[in-house]
């Protein structure tokens, strides 16, 4: 519990709420066009290609500081009674014994940080330690070389559960994400299922994939990890998933021809006045739009001197709302932005657009059940916004819950007041102790829910009918 001036930060992302209200919106996480998506990939000749990783960080910011350590809130009222109390504790005592393994997991992790394409160490660290406990593990799954796979089965038939987790870090800062803590949270999630389902002799199967997004994932430059999973087949089978936490980002690029500023400025086509006038009509469109919608950006050049005109220009713009509608509509303005920034200057300009980010559809059954868990067992407090206002936030976790039944909570860990999430102040928190006990709270409180999906019949009908309702799917 935050104590003076410690503020507890929800998730492994600061809030972007205004004023820092105490919610989290659970019912749908926002769409972003992957128009870097608004602006990406363009002609450009024999010129070279610019790194795959640009050094700037994308931001995961997904809900408003929480006080006192509260979870976000999935409803307005929870169960008054928690599922199968023996259950759980078989959890909390198995967890409780992995502790320590757990920790020294996520701080290996923590303290060998990889960029997107290069988890190597974390892929192995953390395949190793589910085949140490009884997973069948599949490396550098479907094609995807840090990419992979765990799965456990218990008893004859059964549903199951997918688990997803991330372990990606940041340029410049590490894991600044935290994103040590949700691989963490993802193994202890696992490997207590499978304790609790060979405890008490359910059958079932529970799966844990890592292919990263958020701040850099396997596979970015075409999209998330998980929409390239899933379109590969890997969560075909599943009848619920559950993770925490995720985020990514997009581009744009405007060529020309090179000229000496000062001997033949005429000659050229001036590729940094079409990014600055596009940014800065970008900027004014802001103004204009809902405060439920976000576009931000950054700008990247190639070779660039002052005395010579730019030839090139690359940037990478995101663009989000609350629904995919919104998304495209506010997707179509920005493109008009960069158009017109073209015609101005003469510039010939590509946009690419990168794979989808669907809204998240949080599964409110599953919700319910996660937060009387949370409040009856860890005391946290949950409340539940009847809207979107105020995200801003989205996840490529929000395509499978376009395809599965999907709960995606946030949780708070203590930084100092000016350490939201992708600052070194933040770093430094996703190793502390207090980090680790409030990820293994989460941890405890989701394994009972995804057991739950697998032990009760009339529960999982109620979670598939919420699913059905919820509209269509993919």
């Amino acid at each position: 519990m935050p104590t003076g001036g410690e503020i507890e930060h929800a998730g492994c992302f600061s809030g972007l709420f205004g004023g820092r209200r105490q919610y989290t919106n659970t019912s749908r996480r926002h769409s972003k066009g992957t128009l870097a998506s608004a602006i990406s990939g363009v002609q450009r000749g024999t010129q070279d290609e610019l790194p795959k990783d640009p050094q700037f960080a994308s931001s995961c910011n997904f809900s408003g500081g929480l006080e006192d350590g509260n979870l976000p809130s999935y409803s307005q009222s929870v169960p008054n009674s928690i599922f199968r109390p023996e259950v759980l504790k078989t959890i909390e005592q198995e967890l409780d014994k992995l502790d320590p393994d757990l920790r020294d997991l996520s701080l290996r992790i923590h303290d060998h940080p990889e960029l997107m394409f290069e988890e190597r160490y974390a892929h192995d660290q953390l395949t190793a330690f589910m085949a140490l406990h009884g997973f069948t593990v599949s490396r550098h799954y479907l094609g995807l070389e840090t990419a992979w796979r765990a799965d456990f089965h218990h008893g004859i038939g059964g549903r199951v559960l997918g688990v997803n987790a991330e372990m990606d870090a940041l340029p410049g800062i590490g894991h600044a994400c935290g994103h040590n803590l949700i691989a963490m949270a993802g193994v202890a999630i696992a490997i207590a299922v499978k304790l609790a389902l060979q405890a008490h002799d359910v059958p079932g199967t529970v799966v844990l994939l890592d292919a990263d997004t958020a701040c850099g994932l396997t596979a970015e430059e075409s999209g998330g990890g998980k929409q390239i999973l899933l379109g590969r087949g890997a969560y075909e089978g599943m009848d619920a998933c559950i993770m925490q936490v995720i985020f990514q980002q997009n581009l744009t690029a405007l060529p020309l021809l090179i000229a000496h500023a000062s001997a033949s400025p005429w000659e050229g086509v001036n590729a940094l006045d079409a990014a600055f006038i596009a940014y800065s009509s970008i900027s004014v469109l802001r103004q204009q739009i809902k405060p439920s919608h976000r576009v931000h950006g950054i700008l990247q050049g190639k070779n660039w001197t002052p005395n010579v005109i730019p030839d090139y220009a690359k940037m990478k713009w995101i663009v989000r709302a609350p629904t995919w509608d919104e998304v495209l509509i506010l997707r179509d303005r920005v493109i008009n932005c960069l158009k017109a920034a073209s015609i101005s200057t003469g510039c010939r300009v590509t946009i690419t657009e990168s794979d989808r980010y669907y809204n998240l559809r949080q599964n409110l059954v599953i919700a319910q059940d996660f937060a009387s868990t949370a409040q009856q067992r860890f005391g946290f407090h949950t409340i539940y916004p009847t809207n979107s206002e105020g995200l801003t936030a989205s996840t490529d976790f929000g395509n499978i819950s376009y395809a599965h039944p999907a709960f995606h909570p946030v949780y708070s860990i203590t930084t100092d007041p000016n350490s939201s999430n992708h600052t070194p102040g933040f770093e430094k928190a996703s190793r502390t102790r207090a980090a680790h006990k409030a990820t293994m709270k989460v941890a405890k409180s989701l394994a009972l829910t995804g057991f739950r999906v697998l032990d009760d019949c009339a529960f999982y009908s109620q979670v598939r009918k919420a699913f059905e309702e919820n509209g269509p799917q993919v």
